[in-house]
């Protein structure tokens, strides 16, 4: 352990931990789940008035389309709120990308809405750990960092996406306009356990619906004229679960279709999840998701189309990534603090800036812990450490730490 230079632990005069408690409370309250659309139009004007203080340009960015298939197979636009972009110095030669999320799993009617005091240092809420105070160090590191002479040699863009909790659909396209030449990313989801463990590797995720469509007739007087969608997709999902391995965990979740018993279902909607850990292992299941697709409408003569795909790839850690980490586990070091790391079966926004060639390390919020429960909580002192850490890794990155 060295301690921090002079002009480093300069940095730390600028934190406040009160400011950063405060606005945590206050964007906690606002109810900003991912289909909220009044609540994330109020939480995105309280950001941006918050992150107007630095330098630069605050700008809202409207979502891309995205559709999805209803429970009768039908295509259906989705609604997401817009998205705000910070961009200071964008005409600087090296760069960097930090970014988080303002919606959070719980809905307006969710009856998780209250802040409660579990102790002197834990605080219970909803989006308290995953991801508003995350928002609230990330601008707190940033009025550090700004006091500092480096800072005027690099820019950044800061991203703050409506729709991380389901995907990052509508955001996916601007997170990788925004990682794209960056020099590394800081992405601010809670730590991977209380203790302030970050999440290294990650796996990937895609979710998928497959429609089929089959005929009806009677189930007494003429069933074999029927061609039995439920079954096709009862038979695709036992299918899915005999392909999965240890580089590609599957999980058909849902099936919607049928109607009275004495008919044969013409329709039915399979919706699953795949988690490949290797990018080799989602590669492959693109090639072999379309050949049982085909196999299944051979068999049970009905119609099979697919829709959805890998949304989040896996984040592998590269050779780059893993000086970033150590970076940040040295800076952690100087400040006092354990940094670890362990693979995390979670996907995230980093997932999309690893893809991108960028090195990131995503877990740089608070510490905390259950998160998408009602039990979800944050160690509130960790705001400091958490706020300390961000503003120290961006001022050694600033003064060229390799990577």
């Amino acid at each position: 352990m060295k301690q921090p230079s002079p002009s480093e632990a300069a940095l730390f005069e600028a934190i406040d931990q009160t400011r950063m408690l405060e606005r945590t409370q206050d964007w906690a309250r606002t109810n900003s789940g991912t289909g909220n659309m009044a609540g994330l139009a109020t939480m995105a004007e309280k950001l941006a008035d918050a992150f107007s203080a630095l330098p630069g340009k605050v700008t809202p960015r409207d979502p891309a389309p995205v559709s999805a298939i209803d429970a009768e197979g039908r295509k259906v636009e989705l609604e997401h709120g817009r998205h705000l972009v910070l961009s200071v110095r964008p005409k600087a030669e090296r760069r960097f990308v930090l970014t988080g999320h303002m919606d959070t799993v719980y809905p307006a009617e969710h009856p998780f809405q209250e802040l409660t005091w579990l102790d002197d240092d834990t605080l219970n809420g909803p989006g308290t750990a995953d991801m508003k105070a995350g928002i609230a160090v990330i601008l707190e590191a940033l009025t550090a960092f700004e006091t500092s002479d480096v800072a005027q040699s690099v820019g950044y863009d800061v991203m703050i996406n409506s729709d991380e909790e389901t995907g990052s659909l509508s955001s996916a396209a601007l997170i990788a306009e925004l990682a794209a030449g960056k020099a590394a990313a800081l992405t601010y989801e809670p730590s991977a356990l209380p203790d302030g463990t970050l999440a290294h590797a990650r796996g990937g995720s895609g979710n998928y619906a497959v429609v089929f469509k089959g005929r009806s007739a009677h189930a007494g007087r003429n069933p074999e004229d029927g061609r039995n969608a439920l079954v096709a997709a009862a038979d695709f999902a036992l299918a899915l679960k005999r392909m999965q391995h240890d580089d590609l965990p599957i999980n058909p979740a849902k099936i919607d279709g049928g109607s009275a018993n004495n008919v044969v279902p013409d329709h039915a909607v399979l919706r699953f999840n795949i988690r490949p850990k290797t990018t080799s292992a989602a590669d492959n299941f693109k090639h072999i998701v379309n050949d049982l697709a085909d196999a299944i409408a051979k068999e049970h003569e009905v119609k099979v189309s697919l829709a959805g795909g890998i949304s989040r790839p896996p984040k592998p850690v590269d050779a780059r990534a893993a000086k970033l980490f150590d970076i940040v586990k040295q800076a952690g070091a100087d400040l006092g603090q354990t940094i670890g790391w362990q693979p995390s079966g979670g996907v995230c926004d980093g997932n999309n800036i690893a893809a991108c060639g960028v090195p990131v390390v995503d877990t740089m919020g608070v510490r905390g812990g259950r998160i998408h429960s009602i039990e979800e909580f944050m160690i509130v002192s960790s705001l400091t450490e958490r706020a300390r850490l961000s503003a120290l890794v961006l001022h050694r990155l600033a003064s060229g730490a390799p990577l």
